[in-house]
């Protein structure tokens, strides 16, 4: 009996599945290019919610890890400019120092020589005046010659640049030299003011003129910390921004910053920029060499704000559904700034005012 069933259930199927709309019924959906209009008796109306959208204040955090540095105008290394022996300390770690202050001295052959050049340029330097003014004096008499005077004017001339040359050179380690005298040791002093934050001076330890420094002063009342931003978050940041600074040494404690310096370049490898942040360090609580987390804060006004179900992705890019007539909506693409799970902030590509679909875009897809 089920031989002369089957004939029959067979002619069923086929019957139902011919029973459907025909090619030349017409579609709830007419699109044409990005334009879809949507029949008036449709039931996908009723599935459609729509909103207009505006600007909306959206305040920007971005999370960088860095490291606490001494600002580099505020740092300075202490080496010894001639080879030589350290005679004398004056630092110990921790001492607070003034620009000038000694920190140690140091007794150098060569520094022996260039204090006696000095000397010896002083003395000849005072002789060529005394001969240049009696040249002077003889030739304003009506006794004196012509050449004489101009041979004295020429050699004392040239014996002022051999001593202003000496002086030169003593000047710039910051000798004294009113109260020098030859064989005094030269005295090797602070360039900034600051803390005397590293102490390799051992009395006694003979330096050469190339040696590494053997201290280091800092000024820490201000410092800075160093962090790497991705590229795709350089937009957000400016010099205008709040930066909250948490360091794992102080956990619950916020320090707060500003952005002083954004790279010019982006590091090809990691596609990240250097931004240098400026805090208030009065406190000492940030030391170079720590670990730090910046988040950067920055409140702004100029992008769209809209549900994240309103958009919709093709390939790489992203679009909505805006309405541009009864029930006509256009496909418009759109450039969006930052993407979470409830909103997604638009930089391109609509309006304030303009209405769009936020829920039920994907009926329109055909």
């Amino acid at each position: 009996m089920n031989k002369f069933l089957l004939p029959w259930v067979l002619l069923l199927i086929v019957t139902a599945c011919n029973s459907g709309n025909s090619p030349d019924e017409p579609s709830d959906l007419d699109i044409n290019g990005d334009v879809v209009t949507i029949a008036d008796h449709s039931p996908i109306l009723n599935k459609l919610q729509c909103q207009r959208v505006d600007t909306s204040s959206y305040c920007f955090e971005v999370v960088a890890a860095g490291v606490v540095k001494a600002i580099t105008n505020r740092y300075a290394f202490a080496a010894v400019p001639f080879s030589g022996r350290i005679v004398k300390s004056y630092i110990r770690l921790g001492q607070e120092v003034n620009e000038g202050t000694p920190l140690f001295e140091i007794s150098s052959m060569e520094y022996f020589e260039a204090t006696k050049a000095y000397f010896q340029a002083k003395d000849e330097l005072q002789l060529g005046l005394k001969n240049f003014l009696r040249q002077k004096d003889l030739l304003e008499k009506g006794v004196g010659i012509q050449r004489d005077f101009e041979e004295a004017e020429v050699a004392y001339m040239l014996r002022k640049k051999d001593f202003e040359s000496a002086l030169a050179a003593l000047t710039v380690f910051q000798v004294d030299t009113a109260s020098l005298f030859l064989g005094q040791p030269l005295i090797i002093r602070s360039p900034i003011k600051g803390t005397i934050v590293e102490d390799n001076v051992v009395i006694g330890q003979f330096l050469k003129e190339d040696s590494d420094p053997i201290a280091t002063i800092a000024e820490l009342s201000r410092v800075w910390v160093v962090g790497q931003v991705k590229e795709k978050d350089i937009g957000t940041i400016n010099s205008q921004n709040e930066v909250d600074i948490q360091l794992m040494a102080y956990p619950g404690l916020s320090i707060k910053g500003r952005v002083y310096h954004i790279s010019s370049v982006i590091d090809e490898e990691t596609r990240s920029a250097q931004i240098f942040i400026e805090c208030d360090n009065r406190e000492r609580l940030m030391k170079p060499g720590m670990y730090a987390t910046s988040t950067f804060k920055n409140t702004t006004n100029s992008f769209i704000k809209v549900p994240a179900k309103a958009v919709l992705q093709m390939d790489d890019s992203s679009y909505v559904y805006v309405c541009t007539g009864k029930n006509q909506f256009t496909k418009r693409p759109i450039e969006t700034v930052t993407e979470c799970k409830e909103f997604v902030l638009v930089r391109k590509g609509l309006k304030p005012n303009e209405e769009i679909i936020v829920n039920g875009g994907f009926y329109l897809l055909g």
